[in-house]
């Protein structure tokens, strides 16, 4: 099934950027009620499409713009009909500016409106209107409160603009956070609504511009991109008389004894991605069984990194770390492949040594750290990676002059000269073994192809994350093998062979 572009942006802010948009629209001509305005009713259209069967609102309100949403939203449901109340967390004398002119226009068209208290009955579909994308810190009391009764009552959940208590920069939830079913968000997609642990939170998620000037949101630099079929990079078509020789020769590194299985999905990987030539360096051990599966992959029985010598003035990519190990067997291999000079992609144990600060990165290179060894490169724990992302993948892009892509849900790939891409297609068949290794071999196939560090990362991590949706659908059970003719295939659909 071919992929298409979804209807969602490309551009990435965060939460500081669309208040700056949101000022610049209101200081260019367009009331701030007139934009609270068009956000109910793209809130209330969406609502009413997720759930059409429904008839009864609880909005729970909160203060500032995103409670005056709710109010709109209540104001709305009422006319169309449905049973509708509020229950307000804050004092409603307490709002100001158009989040008040909002109240009193719930209040004018009957909207019936109770203070919030623990035994307040919830009814019906839940619109999380409490806290907005200004949050900073951990949610406090009352709202902590607020969202445990939301989370606990297994009702339908709307959330306007992002669920209350999580970060809209980072994806963290700040102690506590709404489980939404269907998100709507305005103006700008902020970057915390695709990453950490926002897939967890957001649920659908629906863009409205608000008919906001475009010169104005375009003018605002997005701090990330979101990978999709219409901006990925492409490799090139094949001229008909091509060769091998064109299209790279990569050498995968690794598998010690126990971890045999790791390099193989690595090889096979780079193998059917398209890379011209793939030698194998592991164990002696592991050379039947290499030769078994995969016949076309040059498979050297290797003891000691002399070995390698030889073999490295050959290739043109190295794939280095998977089932590598960090006994002395792995750190003489990565300690020749260190010196080498091409383009290489470190990955598992490879990264837990360069953690130990006695190697060093070559040029053009790439790591794709999960958050634990993302942790143990930065020297933080890992729930501080989690906590910030965005910021992990671009520390550790400066602190080893290398592309990054830190995976998970959510996964960032960070460049030297500052750019930032996301892809947040995930499964969670998704979540079993061997799938970093396929995405190492992707990487060097890709690199191997002529796309520079940054670009192949980028394809590598969309070709990887859309095949496992793909195979995902299946259910439980997914291999990461079974990922490899699905890459095949998407790279086909995305870039064709012949032109």
């Amino acid at each position: 099934m071919p992929h298409t572009k979804d209807d969602l942006p490309d551009a990435l802010y965060s939460a500081e950027q669309v208040r700056g948009l949101d000022a610049r629209l209101i200081a260019a001509g367009t009331p701030g009620f007139e934009l609270m305005q068009r956000a109910a009713r793209a809130m209330w259209r969406a609502l009413v499409r997720h759930w059409p069967d429904a008839s009864e609102l609880t909005v729970l309100a909160g203060h500032g713009n995103n409670a005056g949403d709710g109010y709109l939203v209540a104001a709305l449901a009422l006319r169309a009909g449905w049973a509708v109340r509020v229950l307000a967390v804050v004092e409603p004398s307490r709002l100001q500016g158009d989040a008040a002119a909002a109240y009193r226009d719930a209040l004018a068209a009957g909207v019936p409106i109770d203070a919030w208290s623990p035994s307040s009955e919830l009814r019906g579909v839940l619109l999380d209107a409490l806290l907005g994308t200004g949050l900073n810190g951990d949610v406090r009391e009352p709202y902590s409160a607020v969202i445990e009764a939301i989370n606990a009552i297994g009702l339908p959940v709307a959330a306007v603009d992002i669920p209350s208590g999580l970060s809209a920069d980072t994806g963290q939830v700040l102690g506590s956070a709404v489980r939404a079913d269907l998100t709507v968000t305005f103006i700008g997609l902020k970057l915390g609504l695709f990453t950490g642990d926002a897939a967890d939170q957001v649920g659908e998620l629906v863009f409205n511009d608000l008919q906001a000037d475009t010169a104005i949101v375009s003018s605002a630099p997005a701090v990330a991109q979101r990978l999709n079929p219409g901006n990925l990079p492409r490799v090139a078509p094949r001229a008909p008389a091509s060769h091998k020789g064109r299209f790279g020769h990569v050498l995968l590194v690794g598998g010690d004894r126990g971890f045999g299985g790791a390099i193989l999905l690595s090889a096979e990987s780079a193998l059917r991605s398209g890379a011209g030539m793939v030698s194998l360096a592991t164990r002696p051990e592991h050379v039947p069984a290499a030769l078994t599966r995969l016949p076309e992959v040059m498979a050297l029985g290797t003891h000691s990194a002399n070995q390698l010598m030889a073999l490295l003035k050959k290739v043109s990519v190295l794939v280095v770390g998977p089932g590598l190990g960090q006994a002395s067997w792995g750190r003489s291999l990565l300690s020749a492949a260190a010196n080498a000079p091409m383009p290489q992609v470190w990955d598992a144990d490879a990264l837990n040594l360069l953690s130990a600060g006695t190697m060093t990165l070559p040029t053009d290179s790439v790591i794709t750290p999960h958050p634990g060894e993302a942790a143990r490169l930065l020297g933080l724990s890992t729930a501080q990676v989690q906590a910030d992302r965005p910021a992990a993948a671009q520390a550790l892009s400066k602190k080893y002059s290398t592309t990054v892509v830190l995976k998970g849900a959510g996964s960032l790939i960070a460049s030297l000269d500052g750019r930032l891409a996301l892809c947040h297609q995930v499964h969670p068949a998704m979540a079993t073994a061997g799938l970093g290794d396929v995405l190492a071999g992707l990487v060097g196939a890709l690199l191997a192809q002529g796309l520079d560090a940054y670009d192949a990362a980028c394809l590598a991590v969309w070709l990887h994350a859309n095949a496992g949706a793909q195979q995902g659908k299946y259910g439980r059970g997914l291999a990461a093998s079974d990922l490899i003719p699905a890459i095949r295939q998407l790279l086909e659909e995305q870039a064709p062979c012949l032109k």
